[in-house]
């Protein structure tokens, strides 16, 4: 499946990351990493090289959301929240708009022949907001891939979509606040002018930043996975069908290989 494959190439990408850092040394380059956030942030219009950047990988196949979120904060410190968030909200909405309008066609094609899609489409008309909230909210699938998640389901509107995008935002904080805090740890001036106590504060922050991430994205994926098997358990051969659709996410309509063709 593509999101399968996908989350192989993630990993291993991740393990390259790891392999180039031990050879490169963390040190050089958490150094080089900080001196070219701050060139980024001294231009006058710094941010918005990030905010375009996050309205890009918005799209899919595209990836690096959270990693955008680290930058924002790793740039900006506290203040990148705000950028981050307006990224995340104009990219998201951007996706949104643009996917249902060039592929309208094949939406209505691909609802008017899936007993599994239009199961969805029903419940979601039935649960509305509270169900689109959890969903949006939820870490799978990822970033690019819910906006075209949701640009697939026609019941959800563009406002529901865009309200469900900001309860994402608590969640984007904490990775702009371990961004700020990894900043303050890879400027080898900074770390020379902090005695012990200062810098185990400061890895202690970003571990616990990163574990909240952790456990809120396991709690959501949690009631996720609760609701869909409350949705397998309904006598209901509708909810039956939707919680299919919901675990064979990446066949939505425009999460297939051949999304991005003409209708």
């Amino acid at each position: 499946m593509l999101l399968q494959a996908l989350i192989w190439f993630i990993l291993f990408f991740y393990l390259c990351s790891a392999a180039f850092i031990v050879v490169i040394t963390p040190a050089r380059i958490a150094q080089f990493t900080y001196d070219f956030a701050q060139d980024i942030r001294h231009l006058p219009y710094g941010y918005t090289i990030l905010i375009v950047m996050m309205i890009a990988v918005s799209f899919p196949p595209f990836i690096g959301h959270t990693t955008l979120l680290n930058l924002f904060g790793f740039t900006y410190g506290l203040r990148g929240f705000f950028p981050a968030a307006f990224g995340s909200l104009a990219g998201s909405a951007i996706v949104f708009v643009t996917l249902r309008i060039m592929f309208s066609k094949r939406l209505r094609s691909w609802t008017s022949t899936n007993e599994k899609w239009q199961a969805l489409e029903a419940v979601i008309r039935t649960r509305g907001m509270p169900l689109i909230i959890l969903i949006r909210v939820s870490s799978f699938p990822p970033w690019a891939w819910s906006n075209s998640l949701f640009a697939s389901i026609a019941p959800v509107s563009l406002f529901q979509f865009f309200m469900a995008t900001w309860f994402t935002l608590p969640k984007a904080m904490v990775y702009v606040f371990v961004g700020s805090r990894i900043a303050r740890l890879s400027d080898g001036e900074q770390r020379n002018h902090m005695d012990t106590q200062t810098k185990i504060v400061n890895g202690l922050l970003v571990v616990g930043g990163i574990s909240i991430s952790v456990l809120a994205s396991s709690l959501v994926y949690h009631l996720m996975q609760k609701e869909i098997k409350r949705l397998h358990d309904s006598p209901s051969e509708r909810d039956e069908l939707a919680a299919e659709a919901l675990e064979a996410a990446e066949e939505a309509p425009l999460l297939g290989s051949d999304s991005l063709r003409s209708p």
